[in-house]
C-alpha cells in the first residue's frame, strides 16, 4: 500500500478595502462552507491555536478564518511591505506541521436558516447568502445576520470589514439598498464589529 503525498501547500495574498487587513489564500478549504471564526484578539482565540499564534506577532490585531483563507489585520503603523512575507511563511509552517486550525468539538455554520426563524429573517438570510456574502467573502471577510426588530436589521461584519474605512458605505450603498429593495420589510441596516 503506497502512502499517499500530500501536495504542497501554496498561500497567496489579495488585497481588500481596507489597508490595514491583507487575506492569505491557500490551496485547500480550512473550513467547511459557510463557517467562518473572527477572533478580535488573543483572549478570543483559545480554541483557535493559529490566530493564538498569530496575535504573538504584535503588530497583529485581528484574525480571520473562512473557507480557503485566512484574514490578518495589522496595526496601522506597521506596512504590509514589511511583515507580509514573515506572516505568509508562519501560516505555511504551521499548515505544513499539520497542525490544527480550531479545536472546537463542533464546527456549525454561522447563517443557515433555523426553524425558529420568521418568515422575514429567513428572506433576510436568504438575500445575505445569495447577494452579499460571496462579495464581502472576496474582500477577505464576513457578514452574518444578527437580529430583525421593528424594519431595522442587524448583522454582524467580521474579517477585513471590520475597520474597514469602506464599510459604513458599503453597509448604506451596498447591503441596506439591496435588502430594502428584495425585502420591503426593511427600513434600515446597522452594523456591529465595525
Amino acid at each position: 500500500m503506497e502512502a499517499t503525498t500530500k501536495p504542497p501547500i501554496s498561500i497567496y495574498t489579495e488585497s481588500n478595502p481596507n489597508p490595514n487587513s491583507l487575506k492569505f489564500v491557500v490551496n485547500f478549504l480550512l473550513l467547511p462552507e459557510g463557517v467562518s471564526r473572527d477572533f478580535p484578539d488573543k483572549e478570543s482565540a483559545k480554541e483557535a491555536p493559529l490566530a493564538s499564534e498569530l496575535f504573538d506577532f504584535p503588530y497583529v490585531k485581528r484574525v480571520f478564518y473562512m473557507s480557503n483563507f485566512v484574514t490578518v489585520t495589522k496595526a496601522e503603523d506597521v506596512e504590509w511591505a514589511e511583515v507580509k512575507g514573515e506572516v505568509q511563511n508562519f501560516i505555511k509552517s504551521f499548515l505544513e506541521a499539520d497542525k490544527q486550525i480550531l479545536t472546537e468539538k463542533e464546527v456549525e455554520e454561522d447563517h443557515k436558516v433555523q426553524e425558529t426563524d420568521t418568515d422575514i429573517e429567513a428572506k433576510i438570510k436568504g438575500v445575505l447568502d445569495e447577494y452579499i456574502r460571496p462579495a464581502v467573502e472576496m474582500d477577505g471577510g464576513a457578514i452574518t445576520f444578527d437580529s430583525f426588530e421593528d424594519g431595522k436589521v442587524k448583522v454582524l461584519l467580521q474579517g477585513a470589514c471590520s475597520g474597514c474605512p469602506s464599510s459604513t458605505i458599503t453597509l448604506k450603498a451596498g447591503i441596506e439598498n439591496l435588502l430594502k429593495r428584495m425585502v420591503p420589510e426593511v427600513t434600515a441596516v446597522e452594523a456591529e464589529g465595525v
